[in-house]
């Protein structure tokens, strides 16, 4: 192609047509997904589906979030929106996921579907979304054509991967923990968050909806998601926005699950009770605080932190809300808090370079925020943790990370991440 044959670089924005009408039912909402391609944001049975796309925005390096947010921001003004039901999920929407880091090869997206369904406080819509022709009639006759929803599918057995390690192996994983440890000894920081990869080849083309199945099922209290081959089942709340209300859930210090009743009960009140666990919980608060206090009027936090049952591990949590005081979207918020300490570190200039040298490969949209935003700039985004990249290859990339503070032990802390694989390993038939 030669240079005058190159689109604009500005292109006029696009116009989108949107139209939201409430249905009687539409559960359950994972079958109806695209087996190849899901687009999903649910918890605990309820949530949104997207089906086709109408377009997509990407974005890429330190102003990935930015440039994302300032590019739907343009769009959302010059959308026809027709919303019927009102609820959160309803009217104009985009599902996005984001690179953790600024340097990733991974591309940023918001992809805005064709077609979206939700459920929400027993509630059910349907919501068209579509480029304007700029033919009022053709615009008349489309409108006036009945949503088409589709039909639920039979389910297909989960998929079989067999994950191995990644570019780091075990033994050198826990050296990178030493490594770690001994730079904050040291006191150039307080805390880094520490991954590790494993890598499966998924075969079957229809597997991916029986996996994303599987994590709700088995963790139905978590943000179970399916964004642009990013899968997963978070537990951590980044940042939500509804109506002027931002909240957060920050999670940090980890202990496994007892084997009985005792033992479990056990564990959790160790957990609450560990200085290790308290300390690296203390600084991912922090972090969320600072980062949040700027945009609003009010934000309170749990007094205490408080014990998070997950089927697998027990999490230290803090719940956060506030009023918001400067108009931010949820997309603005996401930029402000982004990485948090609970997947960097303390303090984070120091952190994000320790991580790149110490972890030996790109996280791509790993610990990146993953959701939703709306028309209005509300939404909810969660941290991509418990979580995959599927390739269009088939190449399965899961991860799972350790906060390591300066008493930390590089066997514990390899058995962690262990742990914190289980969920999207068994989710694949592992």
């Amino acid at each position: 192609m030669n240079h005058t044959d190159a689109p604009p670089r500005h292109a006029a924005p696009a116009r989108l047509v949107v139209r939201t009408e409430p249905v009687d039912e539409l559960a359950p909402l994972i079958p109806r997904a695209d087996p190849r391609h899901p687009l999903l944001w649910m918890r605990r049975g309820e949530g949104i589906v997207g089906l086709g796309e109408t377009l997509r925005i990407e974005s890429s390096g330190a102003t990935r979030v930015e440039d994302a947010a300032a590019a739907w921001t343009e769009l959302s003004a010059l959308a026809d929106i027709d919303d019927r039901v009102g609820l959160p999920g309803t009217g104009l929407v985009a599902f996005g996921a984001f690179a953790f880091a600024d340097e990733s090869e991974a591309t940023s997206v918001l992809v805005v579907p064709e077609l979206v369904l939700g459920r929400r406080d027993g509630r059910a819509w349907v919501t068209r979304i579509s480029l304007a022709t700029g033919d009022d009639e053709a615009a008349d006759a489309a409108a006036s054509v009945p949503l088409e929803i589709p039909e639920p599918t039979p389910k297909r057995r989960v998929p079989r991967v067999t994950f191995a390690p990644g570019s780091v192996p075990p033994a050198e994983y826990e050296a990178a923990v030493a490594e770690a440890v001994r730079r904050i000894d040291a006191g150039e920081l307080e805390k880094v968050v520490l991954a590790r990869q494993l890598v499966g080849e998924l075969h079957e083309e229809d597997g991916l909806r029986a996996t994303i199945n599987r994590l709700a099922e088995d963790y139905p209290d978590t943000w179970v998601f399916a964004v642009d081959g990013l899968i997963g089942a978070s537990p951590e709340t980044l940042v939500r926005v509804d109506h002027g209300t931002v909240s957060a859930r920050v999670l940090a210090g980890t202990t496994s699950r007892g084997a009985g009743e005792a033992s479990d009960r056990e564990r959790a009140v160790a957990l609450a009770a560990s200085a290790k666990d308290r300390a690296e919980h203390a600084l991912a608060v922090a972090s969320a605080v600072k980062r949040l206090a700027p945009h609003t009027a009010r934000l309170d936090t749990s007094p205490e932190p408080f014990t998070l049952q997950l089927p697998n591990l027990w999490h230290l949590a803090t719940d956060l809300k506030g009023t918001l005081g400067d108009g931010s979207s949820a997309l603005d918020l996401v930029r402000a808090v982004h990485p948090t300490a609970a997947v960097a570190g303390t303090p984070r200039r120091v952190a994000l370079p320790v991580i790149a040298e110490l972890e030996g490969f790109d996280r791509g949209r790993y610990a990146g925020p993953v959701g939703w935003i709306d028309g209005d700039g509300d939404g909810e985004w969660a941290i991509a943790l418990r979580c995959a990249q599927v390739d269009g290859d088939g190449t399965v990339t899961a991860y799972a990370g350790c906060g390591i503070v300066h008493d930390s032990v590089p066997a514990d802390e390899l058995a962690e991440t262990v742990m914190k694989f289980r969920p999207i390993v068994e989710a694949f038939g592992g």
